[in-house]
């Protein structure tokens, strides 16, 4: 992929996107706003919504033979396959589950009670469900939970940092794909040739929930053991949580009904508005991949249009560091400090961490809403956030994370708000 500093969509497709989200410029009451707070759940796709509300409605049991039965099956078994597109895996086991959450810790408990090894692995910049899972699971089985350090520089985590815990005692890995506070992006390709060259049978697990609306994953290239999504952090719905496992690790003892295949992960009856959104999504990335020129199959032109999300995301967060005429960007704006500002854009997914000279985190979130502006505030007080601040050294941030669905007048209009902000409490030169 080239572009360095990204490539903008057309004012033409930016407003054919906007409009297939809800709630993009105004509030549920119809207020105008600008929502960056979209790493805490993005913006909902309009046909995602009629979807869930059209499927969920229908009363019959899928497992029966009748008519609309069979339908609600073709729904599953079309989101499925669509969740194999996204990731482009062939095989194993797909898990709907409530969460992703739920999934994580389903999945690490499933290789940590069943496979051997004295130690397992992570990285400090996880989140709690990856985390929390890997610690509990470590103590139950009696195991060393190493954990790999962060870089304060790039905000992400070396893939020497991880490797070097890695030994051939390692039961299992788990990494994040990309920060939450950061958006740095970890070498997950190389990450997964390096630990299996050390420990060839390893199992490796990767929580994707926040890159997955931000970039393209293959596991084609980086072939894991687990790995799972949240659907409403990716254009979808609430109350779904989907995972992939590889062959060997779903046919390792987890909970299931004793009736159903060793491969088998689900439990109770199917929601099949999961599957139905699942494809929503992937049909809205491929259409946007359509728009781009691209042509062929499923994973093509969803591939295509991910890559396209992904140079617009790169444009706006390098407009937002650096500015325009229409704005100073973040990076010359007195008495706003950028953390974690690596400068290779290519290496970050569509986050910022910052913060404003005189305020504390909340009371910058609520200066912000003021002016009707959404972002949230990353404390070290706060469970989801202090393991990885205090491993950047910092006490807090201001997390502002637009989507693809913005263009470059909301940016300049964030700038324009900041400086606003950073002008009221940063006091004179």
């Amino acid at each position: 992929m080239t572009a360095p500093q990204g490539e903008l969509f057309s004012d033409a497709l930016q407003a054919q996107i906007k409009a297939r989200f809800l709630h993009v410029d105004h509030d549920i009451t119809g207020r105008e706003r600008l929502f960056f707070d979209n790493a805490g759940g993005s913006f909902r796709l309009k046909a995602a919504v009629e979807q869930f509300a059209r499927i969920d409605a229908v009363p019959d049991n899928p497992e029966r033979i009748h008519e609309t039965a069979v339908f609600l099956q073709q729904v599953q078994a079309r989101g499925t396959q669509d969740l194999r597109t996204v990731l482009n895996a062939e095989g194993g086991s797909v898990y709907a589950a409530l969460t992703a959450s739920g999934a994580m810790f389903d999945m690490v408990r499933a290789i940590a009670e069943n496979v051997p090894g004295s130690n397992m692995v992570t990285t400090v910049l996880e989140h709690p469900s990856s985390f929390d899972a890997m610690q509990l699971y470590a103590e139950r089985t009696g195991r060393e939970l190493r954990v790999a350090p962060s870089n304060p520089i790039t905000g992400g985590v070396d893939v020497e940092a991880i490797c070097r815990l890695v030994d051939a005692d390692t039961a299992l890995l788990s990494v994040i794909y990309a920060s939450n506070i950061s958006g740095a992006k970890l070498d997950i390709a190389e990450i997964v040739r390096r630990a299996r060259a050390i420990q060839p049978d390893l199992y490796i697990v990767v929580d994707a929930v926040q890159h997955a609306p931000h970039g393209l994953i293959d596991l084609a290239k980086t072939p894991v053991d687990g790995i799972n999504i949240a659907p409403y952090k990716f254009f979808g719905c609430r109350g779904s949580g989907l995972a992939w496992l590889s062959d060997r690790a779903a046919r390792l003892p987890h909970h299931k009904l004793a009736a159903k295949k060793p491969d088998f992960w689900d439990l109770g009856s199917a929601a099949p508005w999961q599957f139905a959104v699942m494809s929503e999504i992937v049909d809205y990335v491929a259409w946007l991949g359509a728009q781009s020129g691209a042509a062929g199959d499923r994973r093509t032109l969803f591939a295509r249009g991910i890559e396209k999300i992904e140079l617009h995301e790169r444009a706006l967060l390098a407009r937002l560091l650096e500015g325009s005429d229409a704005a100073p960007g973040l990076r010359h704006q007195r008495g706003v400090q950028v953390f974690l500002d690596h400068a290779d854009l290519s290496r970050r997914d569509l986050i910022l961490a910052i913060g404003i000279e005189g305020l504390e985190y909340a009371q910058a979130v609520r200066e912000y809403e003021q002016r009707g502006v959404v972002v949230y505030e990353r404390v070290a007080s706060s469970l989801y956030s202090k393991r990885m601040l205090e491993s950047f050294g910092l006490a807090g941030a201001v997390r502002v994370s637009p989507l693809h669905c913005h263009g470059t007048a909301d940016v300049d209009r964030f700038l324009r708000v900041t400086q606003e902000i950073a002008q009221a409490f940063a006091g004179p030169r």
